[in-house]
């Protein structure tokens, strides 16, 4: 591979690690709501780096050490665990991209940056306050995200949709099925 190429490859790899981190809903939330403090965005900016430069120093890594390494900069960074079953996503798309990088195929690069660059979510989330009953102290606050992801349009909540049923076997909840403490007694049509 000639030097000129082989720049011209990692400015390459380099675009498509930005766009697939871009493009990653996790760290889009963690940016835009400031889990990594006053600079997140400055933080995101620097994973794109620090990512490109875990690749270029560990060049046959195995798609769970990538993962962790993902998963370690998100929770130290952006005091985010990563549970939404993205991480492994991620971390295949960018394997592929050093792959080509490392046979020097800088087409089959610009097409994956393209694609996941076409493929972006525009993400919206909200943050919800729940108070837990436990003891009397107000630090048992938790804060809660409803993540809503567009594509083309078309807006899709973080829950799958339930199938409405309106047959015999469909169950409806009477007020007096709801326990005090929140439980919902559920009962069997006979």
């Amino acid at each position: 591979m000639m030097a000129g190429a082989g720049e011209d490859s990692r400015a390459l790899f380099g675009a498509g690690v930005r766009a697939a981190l871009e493009a990653w809903p996790a760290l889009q939330i963690a940016v835009e709501n400031g889990f990594g403090g006053v600079h997140s965005q400055e933080k995101a900016e620097w994973l794109g780096g620090a990512v490109e430069e875990y690749f270029f120093r560990n060049a046959d890594l195995e798609l769970d050490e990538v993962e962790d390494f993902l998963g370690e900069l998100m929770t130290n960074e952006f005091d985010t665990v990563v549970e939404d079953g993205s991480l492994p996503q991620v971390s295949q798309q960018l394997q592929t991209m050093f792959y080509h990088f490392q046979r020097g195929d800088g087409a089959a690069l610009k097409e994956m940056a393209s694609h996941i660059t076409q493929r972006k979510y525009s993400i919206r989330a909200t943050a919800v306050t729940t108070a837990r009953e436990t003891d009397e102290d107000d630090a048992d606050s938790v804060e809660e995200m409803e993540v809503t992801a567009t594509n083309d349009g078309a807006a899709t909540d973080g829950v799958c949709p339930q199938p409405e049923s309106s047959g015999p076997d469909s169950q409806t909840i009477k007020e007096e099925d709801i326990v005090e403490d929140g439980w919902t007694i559920v009962r069997r049509k006979k």
